[in-house]
């Protein structure tokens, strides 16, 4: 069983597909389940999300185990046989394993005696961009689909290999991006006066934004604003530029705290903008609610992992990555889980980080107890 789980990983990472174009991704999943199972599937799904549908005899708790379709635009640079075949981009936060964990599960639901309730594999797409989850609830196919627990975990770099942290109130933050535009005016490069050069503003506003780090997340306001992108005028040297742009990704504990992080910023701009006789406009994008973590379901992970024999790392505060999993927290009693993926590995979203073969049976044997937890 386990060598056929982790020889779909491998064929999943040899051919990730950015968010949104998870065509090929969702066709190996569904031939794989095919081949396995009779379960029902449901798909395109907020995309090209499938949900794997497991119905009892009797009426009972419906249980949904969540994992990502998508990878990242990332140029892969390890040179083993199951390295990425498609150029710019990489299973390089590890949803290849995740993938292969749950569709693993089919082999211990096969076995199961599982007499009531439901169970739902979903395999969502678009998680990277924040979009998929959102897409996923609002879509009429899912309708019917909502679970009464919503489990998932993604995988830890730094942490002790097969260890499972477990997290009390916020598994991760709330994550929003933001992109500045500001219209000044071109002139000559050697009549910058006659122009409105908007330098000296997103110099301003980069100095602003650092300013307003708290970047310990132990901290109370917890906020981390981080700088992805800078652009003014353009490579011609007797142009003085007249437009520019300037893009941050945002991070804090609470929406709350992300709305007072955003009204900041707005007045700053607007001020700063005022002031050097700017015009300008913002957007907001990529968003992702904080994950709420049930405390019942909290609990679960706890019990899964204490008599499976597992090192348990109990985390009091959140980790400052988003996860669009947020969405589904809000609707149903969820919960995410930290699986370790060894100290020495490389970090999630590195070119040379790949998914550990090691840690996929202990995903399944977690998932596994909290399905029996629920539907015994």
């Amino acid at each position: 069983m386990l060598q056929r789980i982790t020889e779909l990983r491998k064929d999943l990472h040899r051919h990730p597909e950015i968010s949104g174009n998870e065509i090929n991704t969702a066709g190996i999943i569904i031939n794989f389940i095919k081949s396995h199972t009779d379960a029902r599937i449901i798909g395109g799904i907020g995309g090209n999300g499938i949900a794997v549908i497991y119905d009892f005899p009797e009426n009972g708790p419906s249980v949904m185990i969540r994992c990502e379709l998508d990878a990242l635009p990332i140029e892969e640079t390890n040179n083993f046989k199951h390295r990425s075949l498609n150029e710019g981009a990489s299973h390089k936060c590890g949803h290849d394993g995740h993938m292969a964990i749950v569709a693993g599960l089919i082999f211990k639901i096969k076995e199961s005696l599982y007499k009531k309730g439901r169970i739902i594999l979903l395999f969502q797409p678009a998680e990277e961009t924040g979009k998929g989850a959102a897409a996923v609830l609002n879509d009429p196919k899912f309708k019917g689909l909502e679970p009464d627990f919503i489990f998932a975990l993604h995988n830890i770099p730094g942490k002790p290999i097969n260890s499972i942290i477990n997290v009390t109130g916020s598994f991760s933050s709330t994550v929003e991006s933001i992109a500045i535009y500001l219209k000044g005016k071109q002139s000559h490069a050697s009549e910058p006066e006659n122009g409105i050069n908007p330098a000296i503003a997103i110099s301003q506003l980069i100095k602003r934004t650092q300013s307003m780090n708290i970047p310990d997340i132990n901290e109370k306001n917890f906020a981390l604003l981080t700088p992805v992108y800078v652009n003014l005028g353009s490579p011609d040297y007797g142009i003085s530029a007249g437009n520019g742009e300037f893009h941050l990704t945002l991070r804090t504990k609470t929406e709350d705290l992300m709305q007072n992080l955003k009204q900041e910023i707005k007045a700053d701009v607007a001020q700063i903008c005022e002031d050097q006789r700017l015009e300008y406009h913002i957007e907001y994008f990529d968003y992702f609610p904080a994950t709420i973590n049930n405390e019942e379901c909290t609990r679960m992970v706890e019990k899964a992992a204490r008599r499976n024999g597992y090192k348990l790392i109990e985390k009091e505060t959140p980790f400052r990555f988003g996860e669009d999993f947020g969405w589904f927290s809000k609707k149903s009693k969820a919960c995410m889980f930290g699986l370790g993926a060894g100290i020495d590995s490389p970090a999630l979203h590195h070119a040379d980080y790949d998914f550990p073969d090691e840690i996929i049976e202990t995903g399944i044997t977690i998932f596994s107890d909290l399905i029996d937890q629920i539907l015994n």
